[in-house]
């Protein structure tokens, strides 16, 4: 069951209510509703983790947090799934960020001078602000409602499943008695 694998990796609610960065949100944390595993809980943190991990901003787990805590959905999936950008994945998932920024406003995008610097980056950074923040809304939001629809559908068709077993079942001992 999708909900026993979920539960299994993540941290229980203590860990995240002791966890030093979150700790600004004091009583808040103490939400019920932000440790639930059902269809709309883990949906909505689905969505809330995968648009904070398209924001370019360092501490994207409090913004996911506070985010989370807003719209009442799973605190603990919206905070991990921020790490879907982390040091190794940022450069390539920013890159095409900014390629699909540019690629809306029409602009030719810079691939060939590209060198993975800090340097190169604020070199740039004139150029290439408004398409990647524009292709950063976009990966965000794209990636926040297919996330946010696959895992509703996909609960729905795991219970409708469930549901049909349990049925099948049923018909099964009623037509040996």
């Amino acid at each position: 069951m999708p909900k026993r694998i979920i539960k299994k990796y993540m941290p229980d609610h203590n860990t995240i209510k002791d966890h030093k960065h979150l700790k600004i949100f004091g009583q808040l944390l103490h939400d019920g509703n932000l440790w639930h595993f059902n269809r709309r809980s883990v949906s909505g943190a689905f969505a809330v983790g995968l648009f904070c991990a398209f924001i370019p901003l360092p501490m994207q787990m409090i913004i996911a947090a506070g985010i989370a805590i807003l719209v009442r959905v799973n605190l603990p999936i919206s905070v991990s799934l921020v790490w879907l950008t982390n040091p190794i994945t940022m450069p390539p998932i920013f890159y095409g960020a900014y390629k699909i920024g540019a690629f809306v406003m029409g602009q030719e995008a810079i691939s060939s001078e590209y060198h993975l610097s800090a340097k190169w980056f604020s070199e740039q950074l004139d150029l290439i602000w408004q398409p990647f923040l524009l292709g950063c809304l976009i990966a965000g939001t794209l990636s926040a409602l297919i996330a946010y629809s696959s895992i509703r559908l996909l609960w729905r068709l795991h219970i409708v499943r469930h549901i049909n077993e349990r049925r099948h079942k049923r018909q099964s001992r009623k037509d040996n008695t």
